[in-house]
């Protein structure tokens, strides 16, 4: 597992932990340590709980991206029964970025759609990384459609550093599949339940992220570009990710005080990377519960809220001089 700096300490710990179990295990001679182990462990769980619950930005966006975070389809794996995915945006484009189709959810049938960067080498170059091309978006939108036609609610699983920026992607239309999915999706006639689980990056975030309740693991971040690009561009300096980072307000905390999400979903003790089936676990509990609230509300209901919701977002007054 790849170990990040602010979790030196903690491995440090754990692996502590581990050869004393291991000692009590193999020799008799080292006597009862099970107080001591539990000490330990105790010491542990406040040292993660005080480490993860101060992350900055940047640190958030470092766990955002870590490579042993669950993806999309991890989260599809563990949450959903039945899944069969469909593919092809109809248009003789494949969109490998972009994971979707139909599952169950308990007893409710659903469409599920998310960004899928790939683990291995082989996988993150099939899946651009993450990175979508227009029709990544397009089948995105065709299985939106679908679900609308079948009356399926919708969940989105977000987790991408933004829409592929090369020449190809802009000559096949790229900012309008983008347009299009936010234009479509905010008149969707079913109820729709936004995820940002790891990264949210700007265009391609928003392609899928207009729904009834925009939900943000824990240690995810969602902004209109990344804290490199954004350093880059006001200091033309990369080297300051850590101020680019704060003030791009990327957090969940940030956002949820901003009225651009509207609710934070807990991690387990130490980020989803950690404990992939815990986080589905909490995930899906959320799931369960923004889904019930949003089928008691008509189908006018639904969409008014939805208009009114992203007109009030950035809405701001002035005080007289």
């Amino acid at each position: 597992m790849q170990i990040l700096e602010f979790e030196k300490e903690i491995f440090a710990l754990e692996n502590q932990i581990n050869d004393l179990v291991s000692l009590s295990r193999m020799y008799d001679s080292v006597g009862d340590i099970t107080h001591d182990i539990a000490k330990l462990q105790k010491k542990l769980r406040h040292m993660k709980r005080d480490v993860f619950s101060s992350l900055k930005g940047w640190q958030k966006t470092l766990v955002a991206r870590h490579p042993d975070r669950p993806y999309s389809r991890d989260f599809i794996d563990l949450m959903f029964d039945e899944f069969i995915e469909l593919n092809g945006d109809r248009h003789g484009g494949f969109g490998p970025s972009v994971v979707g189709g139909l599952a169950r959810f308990g007893e409710r049938s659903i469409m599920v759609i998310g960004h899928q960067k790939g683990r291995s080498n082989e996988e993150k170059i099939k899946r651009n990384f993450g990175m979508s091309k227009p029709e990544g978006y397009r089948k995105a939108l065709r299985l939106m459609k679908l679900a609308e036609k079948f009356r399926l609610p919708i969940f989105t699983l977000i987790d991408t550093p933004g829409a592929y920026p090369g020449v190809d992607a802009e000559e096949m239309g790229q900012s309008e599949a983008i347009a299009m999915n936010m234009f479509s999706m905010i008149d969707m006639r079913v109820p729709i339940v936004v995820t940002v689980v790891g990264e949210g990056g700007s265009g391609g975030a928003l392609a899928v992220g207009v729904g009834d309740r925009v939900l943000m693991l824990e240690h995810s971040v969602y902004s209109v570009i990344s804290p490199e690009g954004c350093a880059s561009i006001l200091w033309g300096d990369k080297k300051k990710v850590e101020t680019a980072a704060e003030a791009l307000s990327m957090t969940a905390a940030n956002l949820l005080e901003l009225k651009v999400i509207d609710e934070i979903v807990r991690e387990p003790l130490g980020g989803a990377h950690r404990n992939h089936k815990r986080a589905a676990i909490l995930l899906r509990k959320a799931l369960r519960a923004n889904l019930a609230s949003l089928e008691k509300l008509s189908i006018e209901e639904l969409v008014d809220k939805r208009h009114a919701k992203f007109r009030a977002m950035g809405v701001f007054t002035e005080a007289s001089a």
